[in-house]
């Protein structure tokens, strides 16, 4: 590798890095598929050869097939993921969700409960609202993984024919299908609740909704509630293949689903890149 062929390659990282901090989205992409073409560079200038460069650049869409195989095909989920009732995660852990709950309560939405669940070493946190006069459900969810956590928020309408209406700000791709009859209205991540609010109420009457066709909601009835979600979800994944059921009762991701999660993974790279 040559004086120049190191500048070069310096010259694009850092180009790369310069776009990634620009708050242009398109900037910003661009700043993430510089980073890849720095490692086809680094691959051509090692290897002199283009198949080099390509194989180098393919590491980033190829390695997380290492996690889904050494971790993700391995995740037992229990047949039924129960909620139960969980204490709120201590204010340093989570400092934003007491401004979230006043903001939310400010809205006309009831405290109902805090529930949580933890999966091997997935832990998830929920605070669940209710809004009795708009039929409406409202939640904060909190996702901690080792040393990774995340929070984000999703607004629930229910029809008395099953459908589901849902507006969050989840910041990845879906990991499982989406159930029949569900339909997602999904927003950036910097919106406010009250915006994700107005979001929703747009989104209801785009499909021609009114408040006395949804579903009337028992906030006594909460964890029923989710936890039948649940298992609509994870029966329809199943039918489509994504899961299967193991022999022991627990349930696995097929290698069909592990490549719908790999396809996920393209979809963020390309979308929040």
């Amino acid at each position: 590798m040559t004086t120049s062929n190191i500048f070069l390659l310096i010259g694009v990282f850092v180009l790369s890095q310069a776009l990634r901090s620009t708050r242009s989205v398109l900037l910003h992409k661009l700043g993430v598929f510089g980073h890849v073409g720095a490692s086809f560079l680094l691959g051509y200038f090692l290897t002199d050869s283009m198949w080099g460069g390509l194989f180098f650049a393919s590491f980033w869409f190829v390695w997380p097939w290492y996690e889904l195989i050494t971790r993700v095909k391995k995740i037992a989920m229990p047949a039924e993921k129960t909620m139960r009732h969980k204490s709120p995660p201590h204010r340093e852990q989570f400092p934003a969700l007491d401004e979230i709950t006043e903001e939310i309560e400010t809205e006309g939405f009831e405290h109902v409960e805090d529930l949580g669940r933890d999966i091997e070493e997935v832990k998830q946190f929920n605070r669940i609202f209710y809004k009795a006069d708009e039929r409406t459900q409202a939640s904060v969810c909190l996702m901690e993984q080792e040393r990774f956590a995340f929070y984000y928020i999703r607004i629930t309408s229910h029809g008395s024919d099953g459908r589901m209406w849902i507006t969050w700000n989840y910041p990845f791709s879906l990991q499982l299908k989406l159930a029949t009859g569900w339909t997602l209205n999904r927003q950036r991540g910097d919106l406010s609740f009250i915006q994700l609010l107005q979001s929703h109420q747009e989104f209801l009457t785009n499909y021609g909704l009114e408040t006395n066709q949804l579903k009337q909601g028992d906030p006594e009835m909460v964890i029923d509630d989710i936890q039948h979600e649940q298992q609509v979800q994870i029966a329809h994944n199943l039918i489509a293949g994504i899961l299967e059921k193991q022999p022991d009762g627990a349930i696995r991701y097929t290698w069909r689903g592990l490549l719908f999660i790999w396809l996920q993974f393209l979809r963020d790279f390309v979308r929040l890149s």
